[in-house]
C-alpha cells in the first residue's frame, strides 16, 4: 500500500525511524529502506538548510513527502525526503537499501553483481536505481518514485550518523540491527 502524505508530516527524527522496512519503489526497482540519518533544521550543523534557505536546498522547506536530491563530492546523488514542517528545512537522507526486485538493472546499473554492494550507501542507491538531480523536488504521492508500507516491524539502532565533518556526534543515524545490506 502506498504511503499517504499524512505519513510524512511528522517530526524528522520520528520519521527517519518510521522508513525503515518500508519500500522505495521507482518503476520495476524495489528496495527495502534498512538505513537513514535524520538532518535537523536547528541545532544540527550537518543538516544543508541549517544556514537557511538557498537555491540547492530549497525543496528541504517544501511540504514533507517530497524528494530532495543532491549532487556530492562530483561524482554521487544523494536520496532525501523531505520532512517536518513547510518552511523548517528539514529532511532524511536514505543510506542504504535491501535490493528486492529489479536486480538485473540494478546490476547493470552499478556495474556489479555482488547483491551487497548494490544500494549499502547513498550514493550506490541512487546509481542503482538511476536517480539524478531530475528527481529533485518530486511528490512521493505523485511519482515517478513512491514510497509502500511493509507491516515488518524491525528492530533498530540508533548511532551517530557518517562522513560529516561537523554534527556527526548527533545520535541521527538509524539502521535496521543485523541487516547485511546497512553501509559499512
Amino acid at each position: 500500500m502506498l504511503l499517504r502524505q499524512k505519513f510524512f508530516e511528522r517530526p524528522t527524527v520520528e520519521l527517519a525511524q518510521a522508513l525503515l522496512g518500508k519500500y522505495l519503489v521507482y518503476g520495476q526497482l524495489w528496495g527495502k529502506i534498512v538505513e537513514t540519518e535524520a538532518y535537523l533544521y536547528r541545532g544540527d550543523p550537518g543538516c544543508h538548510a541549517h544556514k537557511g534557505q538557498t537555491p540547492r536546498n530549497a525543496p528541504m522547506f517544501g511540504p514533507a513527502g517530497r524528494t530532495y536530491v543532491y549532487f556530492i563530492y562530483g561524482m554521487y546523488h544523494c536520496l532525501n525526503i523531505v520532512s517536518g514542517q513547510t518552511g523548517e528545512g528539514e529532511a532524511v537522507l536514505i543510506r542504504a537499501l535491501e535490493p528486492v526486485k529489479g536486480l538485473e538493472i540494478m546490476q547493470k546499473n552499478r556495474r556489479t553483481s555482488k547483491l551487497e554492494n548494490l544500494c549499502s550507501g547513498p550514493g550506490k542507491l541512487t546509481q542503482a536505481f538511476g536517480l539524478t538531480k531530475k528527481h529533485n523536488n518530486l511528490s512521493l504521492q505523485k511519482g515517478p518514485l513512491y514510497i509502500y508500507n511493509n507491516k515488518e516491524k524491525p528492530r533498530i539502532t540508533r548511532s551517530q550518523r557518517i562522513g560529516l565533518s561537523t554534527g556527526q556526534e548527533l545520535e541521527l543515524r538509524f539502521f535496521i540491527q543485523g541487516n547485511r545490506f546497512v553501509s559499512k
